[in-house]
């Protein structure tokens, strides 16, 4: 077996040792973790998912990924194992744990959060099964001795012929946080993480005619905006949209993250919450309508087809860390929400859940996770400054949202071991 890449070209080539491109998932369980258990837990998990279970290899001049039949590797650290290097066996997805901790890491281009999460919903349920003794339902849970479809291994990208042509839309750029705020780019990547009850902020969206993603990208920009009332560059925030549903193709593997554009206009800041969320639902409306989401799709295509045009390493570098420059400029903030998580009756063997990833495009990213009754907030940052945190926290306090600041800490993913460079 081997696959070609393509929707995974453009994340390979913006990975950086700084900024490696990837997915990390931390679940603290109720107890501590049987490392024997989670060893059988994790072989059976990749079992469901050979297409996981790859290697990066160049042939031809092009990158293909082929089986990789070593172990997946489970680490005793936080730290986790270096993908695509020799101790994580070559693998672009690794496990670690420690004390009640079970991490997952996994190369972003190989898959995205909703694919990730089918990972979690296996794993959990064969981890838990054992480690409680107890039958847990399998509905909704993709184990061992299904069957794995077509839909799951092909890319729904390149077999389409039929893509719209992207339009071209200038936009200005947007509000940048580092010179706005006059923050040196200090390399302290940090992530503050907030706790939200998920029926509570479920009621306060009903009231105010939003949804967790577009309520927390308008409470974002509500407080950039009263941080900086005389910038006059435009607030604008990048919303992820999962593009399965317009590509009809909801198993599969790929990441297939879009982005729907929010602007907080001047002619926005006076108004009252509800009908701020009522315009900011309207713009998630009109650009998640599928010819839109599939013009998103389409110039992904391009950027991809472009990066196998050329013939080495370095001119797809230098390609890809244009467009990623280019796309850096015109957002202040991106929020990405994946969708309640839905672990089924693992999750009350779940005390904690963080997704944690690298903000590639600009500055600051909030993860957005829904486990067990709650909803975390994961702001990611490339910076240390809790100046953007603590004003959204205002926010939250100013519209009645009780929340809990859980901790602070250092953003570290492990590093993605690639051919062309020296890392």
């Amino acid at each position: 077996m081997e696959q070609k890449l393509f929707t995974e070209l453009r994340p390979l080539y913006v990975t950086t040792k700084e900024k490696p491109n990837e997915i990390r998932i931390r679940i603290r369980m109720r107890d501590l973790i049987d490392p024997a258990i989670l060893r059988r837990a994790v072989d059976m998990t990749m079992k469901r998912y050979p297409y996981f279970c790859v290697e990066l290899q160049k042939k031809d001049g092009r990158y293909v990924f082929v089986e990789n039949h070593r172990p997946v590797v489970i680490t005793d650290s936080l730290h986790g194992a270096d993908l695509n290097s020799e101790e994580s066996n070559y693998h672009m997805i690794a496990f670690c744990r420690k004390d009640n901790w079970i991490i997952l890491d996994v190369f972003h281009g190989l898959t995205d959060g909703a694919g990730a999460y089918e990972v979690v919903r296996t794993l959990l349920y064969y981890y838990c099964s054992e480690r409680y003794n107890v039958i847990l339902k399998e509905e909704g849970i993709r184990l061992v001795g299904d069957e794995i479809t077509a839909e799951e291994w092909i890319d729904p990208v390149v077999k389409r012929t039929d893509l719209p042509t992207p339009e071209r839309k200038e936009m200005s750029n947007a509000l940048n946080l580092i010179t706005e705020a006059g923050l040196e780019k200090d390399h302290r990547h940090t992530v503050y993480s907030i706790a939200i009850s998920e029926s509570e902020f479920m009621r306060f969206n009903l009231d105010n005619g939003g949804s967790p993603g577009t309520m927390v990208s308008l409470l974002l920009s509500r407080a950039i905006a009263k941080l900086f009332p005389e910038s006059e560059n435009t607030i604008r925030i990048a919303l992820c949209v999962n593009q399965r549903k317009a590509l009809n193709a909801p198993l599969a593997r790929q990441s297939l993250v879009g982005a729907v554009m929010l602007e907080y206009k001047d002619k926005m800041r006076d108004w009252s919450l509800d009908k701020q969320g009522t315009a900011y639902r309207g713009m998630v409306f009109a650009q998640t309508q599928e010819d839109n989401v599939l013009m998103g799709v389409a110039s992904f295509k391009v950027i991809n087809g472009m990066l196998l045009t050329k013939e080495s390493d370095q001119e797809r570098l230098g390609i890809a860390s244009y467009i990623n420059s280019l796309a850096s400029k015109l957002t202040t903030a991106t929020v990405s929400y994946v969708g309640k998580a839905d672990y089924k009756e693992a999750e009350q063997y779940i005390r904690d859940f963080r997704l944690w990833t690298s903000p590639i495009g600009n500055d600051l990213l909030v993860e957005i996770s829904a486990v067990n009754g709650r909803f975390t907030l994961d702001f990611l940052q490339s910076f240390s400054s809790p100046v953007i945190v603590n004003a959204f926290l205002k926010e939250l306090d100013e519209n009645g949202i009780i929340y809990d600041l859980q901790d602070v800490n250092e953003l570290k993913l492990p590093n993605i071991k690639l051919p062309w460079t020296e890392q």
